[in-house]
């Protein structure tokens, strides 16, 4: 039987230079490397997953790093914006400290949150939200305990039809809680990583590319209940993928009408089937199909250095 999902499971970006990338998730964000491997699509590229000390489900945001590529366009059918929370009375901390290391910010409030607007080394818009959440953040970054990112807030999607959009999200267990102008807010029934806004206004077209968010994942809790989404959104004519095996999870991939990019994903195997706890993201690790090839991946990728992880 399915049951609605709980929230986010991760959210991934197409981004720019890989060690840009690193020094900015992890030196100016203060996230923890919890997964340093490859796009299962393209081996010879990297993809990075950032979250809190364990990968816990909802803090994870990943990145497909394509250094050569031209950048996106923001507009319809996209998620414009990630937002990540952080305590109440953090803002202050944030803005100096974006601002210290170049980064344009700009405060702004909606539905009652206060946040930061501001955009990464590739361009692509994030978001700070002032939040209470439970989770516990990564404890030895470089960004004080007390200030530190919590994981994933929400995602914003920009809609080709934004009435289509909703109906999605509504078979996938969320709920309409409050409208604001041209934003309508949807949360799922978890305690974080819960919120999906979409906005329903005329706007362009954009362009898939480096800064644009590539996709947002949902939890499953199992491939069992995975399989039943893939037969629903089969029967109903949805544009669904095939279950496919990302090594740390089972994941479908759903082009809704609207044109948005949702994926499913399983809450195990989880980061940690192939690395301990303390070791998560210490070294390249390569699913076990691309093992074989380790010697020729690792001669092709960039080499990269991760920032200390020491507090300030």
């Amino acid at each position: 039987m399915l049951t609605d999902t709980p929230g986010i499971h991760h959210v991934t970006s197409m981004v720019g230079d890989p060690q840009e990338n690193l020094d900015f998730y992890v030196g100016v964000l203060g996230l923890k490397l919890v997964k340093r491997t490859v796009n299962h699509e393209d081996v010879l590229r990297y993809h990075f997953y950032y979250g809190n000390r364990d990968g816990d489900l909802g803090t994870v945001y990943t990145c497909f790093p394509y250094p050569n590529e031209p950048p996106g366009r923001r507009g319809r059918p996209q998620l414009t914006s990630a937002a990540f929370a952080v305590p109440e009375g953090s803002l202050d901390f944030w803005e100096r400290r974006l601002t210290d290391r170049g980064v344009d910010v700009e405060r702004r409030g909606r539905f009652g949150e206060r946040l930061l607007r501001f955009e990464d080394s590739s361009g692509t818009r994030l978001e700070l939200v002032a939040a209470s959440t439970p989770v516990e953040p990564w404890q030895e970054g470089p960004v004080p305990t007390e200030f530190a990112i919590r994981g994933v807030h929400g995602v914003t999607a920009l809609s080709a039809d934004a009435f289509q959009t909703a109906s999605v999200l509504e078979t996938l267990g969320l709920e309409l809680v409050d409208e604001e102008g041209d934003r309508v807010r949807y949360r799922a029934p978890g305690d974080h990583a819960a919120v999906f806004d979409l906005l329903d206004r005329r706007e362009g077209f954009g362009r898939e590319g480096v800064g644009s968010i590539h996709h947002v994942a949902l939890r499953v809790a199992s491939e069992e209940e995975l399989r039943e989404w893939h037969d629903l959104f089969r029967e109903r004519d949805v544009t669904v993928s095939r279950i496919r095996d990302r090594h740390y999870y089972r994941a479908i991939y759903v082009r809704e009408p609207g044109g948005i990019l949702i994926e499913l994903s399983t809450e195990r195997p989880g980061l940690a089937v192939d690395e301990d706890a303390d070791s998560l993201g210490t070294s390249l690790v390569l699913p076990p199909w691309a093992e074989e090839d380790r010697e020729m991946i690792t001669d092709q990728l960039p080499p990269v250095e991760v920032p200390s992880g020491r507090s300030e």
